[in-house]
């Protein structure tokens, strides 16, 4: 299983695509979270580090960083000794100085994961179904919840900063095409369940949707690079996606900027219809049925889907070929350096689905576009879980909030 895992790399940073802090007062939460930020990134960095990365004084930042200290946030490395002057200390990231917990509600399965300050998975428990009830998801919650709590200390459990639920937006509108009783999946319409999650809760509840976490999970824990614009697709029962703009998570007023899955592209007659309908796991979900081959190892055993035959060759020709269009449909509006695929998929299959996406790009005519680079997701098969519980980790420590709902 691919865990999350902290970002590092090079001090050495251009200063024109960070932010700035400032010294002026009642500006500390935004420093706080601009070095916060900054550790994640890197990994470990000295005092003069910052200083140098923000543009923010010596003296703020050594403030900020013995009062994070203080907090359990941050821990001391070994000093690092120069050929002149006084040794640096490193700063890292504390992984008990906070957990998260991300739920993840699909389809077919019901994810719950808990997380610690670097994002490296504690706990994990995952529920497989038919399709998705509300109640029987809350009782899901309720369970996992107490036993993952129950593995805590008190002093651990007190630093449980948030839960974030990760879940397609208007999930009742997916009735047919998930296979679901409309009347169960109409409960989904008048049920806030951020609101009954958040009553069992006695830290802050968030919501985004399902693709879009997933996209967060990839921009907080994965290996992007360089790559602050990235388009991103994630590929589950349902084809979804989601946009980083200037290394930030970017959903628009409503939270439904990069709803990839509605994004037109030709369908296997040529006429137009939707990426969802074309590169969904559900439709090689459905080729299988059709073949009278029982495929709920689809959804259990995403890490390995063992022999599946011809289905999934056209599938993957299919796929890519959409993806293909829609990530130059896309490169139209947005001058994307990266397109990130990841999906509830072995990692053999999404390093086939790649490479045929990249194929498939080159026999499109992209005439005066710059085309990105097209590359794997690096998170994997959880992402959305993670990306769950990115939410209270972004929203409270992190700069640029990737929420839409949250709690009061």
């Amino acid at each position: 299983m691919e865990t999350a895992i902290a970002r590092h790399g090079s001090p050495e940073v251009n200063d024109s695509l960070i932010h700035r802090g400032t010294n002026q007062s009642g500006m500390r939460d935004h420093n706080e979270r601009l070095v916060l930020s900054l550790v994640r990134q890197h990994g470990s960095l000295a005092k003069s580090d910052i200083a140098r990365m923000t543009g923010l004084s010596a003296q703020t930042v050594s403030v900020i960083m013995r009062e994070l200290e203080e907090e359990g946030l941050l821990l001391r490395q070994a000093p690092l000794r120069g050929k002149i002057g006084q040794p640096s200390i490193p700063m890292a990231l504390n992984p008990d100085g906070a957990y998260f917990i991300g739920l993840k509600i699909g389809r077919r399965s019901a994810e719950l994961v808990l997380i610690d300050f670097l994002g490296h998975v504690r706990s994990m428990l995952q529920h497989s179904y038919r399709y998705p009830a509300p109640r029987e998801t809350v009782d899901f919650v309720s369970n996992g919840m107490r036993q993952m709590r129950g593995e805590l200390t008190p002093a651990q459990d007190k630093r449980i900063a948030g839960l974030g639920i990760a879940m397609p937006f208007e999930l009742w509108n997916w009735a047919d095409t998930a296979g679901a009783p409309r009347d169960v999946m109409d409960e989904w319409r008048h049920r806030d369940i951020r609101a009954d999650i958040q009553a069992q809760c006695d830290f802050p509840v968030y919501l985004q949707n399902d693709a879009t976490s997933a996209c967060g999970a990839e921009l907080v824990f994965g290996q992007t690079g360089a790559a602050r614009d990235f388009v991103y697709f994630y590929i589950g029962a349902f084809a979804g996606g989601g946009i980083v703009l200037n290394g930030r998570l970017f959903g628009g007023p409503t939270g439904n900027a990069g709803a990839l899955g509605s994004m037109p592209v030709p369908g296997p007659d040529g006429k137009p219809t939707q990426l969802i309908d074309v590169a969904s796991i559900a439709m090689l979900e459905r080729a299988l049925n059709a073949r009278g081959v029982e495929a709920s190892h689809l959804w259990t055993s995403p890490e390995d889907w063992g022999e599946i035959g011809p289905e999934l060759d056209d599938w993957i020709a299919s796929a890519s070929q959409a993806l293909a269009y829609a990530i130059v449909a896309a490169s139209s509006v947005i001058d994307f350096e990266a397109a990130v695929i990841d999906g509830w998929m072995p990692k053999a299959v999404r390093r086939r689905l790649v490479d045929a996406v990249i194929a498939a790009i080159a026999t499109i005519d992209g005439e005066g576009l710059k085309l990105p680079a097209v590359r794997e997701g690096t998170v994997g098969i959880h992402a959305r879980a993670l990306g769950g519980a990115s939410l209270p980790l972004s929203e409270r420590f992190l700069i640029g909030s990737t929420t839409i709902a949250r709690s009061a």
